[in-house]
């Protein structure tokens, strides 16, 4: 007998199938993108406090990536049926928007950037950099630590 979902079960390790085939499980990573961009919303002042609980709720228990995304379906700029959001495009556009890649100095992180372990010893100032990374469009910044 096959567990539901598993190697033997149909849609196989997936889960079950879908339109496309089988859907794919939410990974942590998914997870933290979609609570970012809540959290941006809720900033915003887009999302009350219940209602931002309630779509954590949802993100924190969805198994797969289209049930996760369902929490901010209905919200601007949301990427649309649980697929991840291309970088260069945005909600609503085919074509691709001029992205910056380089790096950007920085006085302090901004909301929703994530910390690297990343350090380094700016050649010029001398001070010691920290890399965040802005998970809305991957763009590298460097923060300078605060001093000892």
């Amino acid at each position: 007998m096959t567990a539901p979902g598993g190697p033997g079960a149909p849609g196989g390790p997936g889960g079950p199938l879908g339109a496309g085939g089988p859907r794919p499980l939410v990974a942590e990573a998914d997870r933290e993108r979609l609570l970012v961009l809540l959290r941006e919303h809720y900033a915003a002042g887009l999302l009350g406090h219940e209602e931002l609980d309630r779509r954590v709720g949802v993100v924190l228990g969805a198994r797969y990536l289209d049930e996760a995304a369902a929490a901010l379906a209905d919200l601007p700029g949301a990427p649309a049926g649980g697929a991840p959001a291309v970088p260069g495009t945005m909600a609503g556009q085919s074509k691709p928007r001029r992205v910056r890649r380089g790096h950007a100095h920085a006085d302090q992180p901004g909301a929703g950037w994530i910390p690297t372990d990343e350090r380094f010893r700016d050649p010029t100032s001398r001070a010691i950099m920290r890399v965040w990374i802005d998970p809305a469009d991957q763009t590298r910044h460097y923060v300078p630590e605060p001093g000892p």
